[in-house]
């Protein structure tokens, strides 16, 4: 197994865990949180489908049969994770948020098994049950339920996992026709086309008035969207879907690390045992590699 493509897949959760940089960004400018992934997905499709027209215009043959496929990668997954995501982000705090989302390892570990047949170890399955015990932590569930994170926000960031562990399956089965980037532009287009008609972007374009905006969203569509998307599909063609989803779990550590240095959050003591779980979990699976020869 290619111990690269860990690599890969880690250096793209690194780019997701940045994402409230921008989000918050635009939600402060008036951006609702279908806007923002309306604005996210369609400058992506965009400037993926430039570059393959320019670059490779064969990576834009897709046969109409398997856009069932995409449909699956883009509205199933993108589209509906990152609204999850992004109204979870606004009603918790980017650290909770981000290891709610991380709940995805165990959706995964099921799906794989089911549509895959992949094989759960018992290594796996101990990094599974470590991130959920890590999130359950972090959410307030335990040691004793809080109340730390409301109804809204507990159900969108479950949300956000159960679409985000759907890209790693409908991506690994888009990989067996279809190379890395014609897997993202298509998922990208496919989100575009379902959440540009009903984002409200064609009546609220003078959110789009002031020069920071663009800076919000050219990071959001460029760095956390196209490099970390490509990253992390390429690596997932040499890396089980279920062993992929957990080592991106680092992504819950970086955007730890900015919603505390950049937005003033605070992590409680079981919060941060929760976070050093998931991390520990991450390493599990690391170590599990390591033997794979």
């Amino acid at each position: 197994m290619a111990r690269w493509a860990y690599w890969l897949i880690a250096a793209a959760a690194a780019l997701w865990g940045i994402i409230s940089l921008f989000v918050k960004g635009l939600t402060a400018y008036g951006f609702s949180p279908l806007q923002i992934v309306a604005v996210r997905v369609a400058i992506s499709a965009a400037g993926l489908a430039a570059y393959a027209a320019a670059r490779d215009r064969d990576a834009l043959a897709i046969r109409p049969a398997d856009g069932g496929l995409f449909v699956g990668t883009g509205i199933f997954s993108v589209l509906f994770f990152n609204w999850c995501y992004f109204t979870a982000i606004g009603t918790t705090s980017v650290a909770v948020a981000a290891v709610l989302l991380y709940t995805a390892p165990a959706f995964v570990a099921v799906l794989s098994r089911l549509v895959f047949g992949e094989a759960l170890t018992g290594r796996k399955a101990a990094a599974v049950a470590v991130t959920f015990v890590g999130c359950a932590l972090v959410v307030g569930v335990l040691p004793g339920f809080a109340g730390t994170v409301s109804p809204l926000g507990l159900m969108t960031g479950l949300g956000a996992g159960a679409g985000y562990a759907l890209y790693s399956i409908f991506g690994k089965l888009a990989l067996r026709k279809y190379r890395a980037l014609t897997v993202t532009i298509y998922t990208f287009i496919f989100a575009a086309a379902a959440s540009l008609p009903f984002s409200g972007l064609w009546e609220g374009r003078a959110l789009f008035a002031a020069w920071q905006v663009w800076v919000y969203v050219v990071g959001l569509g460029l760095f956390s969207t196209v490099l970390a998307y490509l990253l992390y599909t390429v690596g997932l063609t040499y890396v089980e879907p279920g062993r992929a989803a957990v080592t991106a779990t680092l992504e819950p550590l970086v955007a730890a690390t900015v919603g505390a240095a950049v937005f003033g959050e605070a992590l409680t003591g079981w919060q941060l045992v929760g976070m050093a779980m998931v991390i520990a979990a991450v390493a599990g699976v690391q170590k599990g590699v390591e033997g794979d020869g």
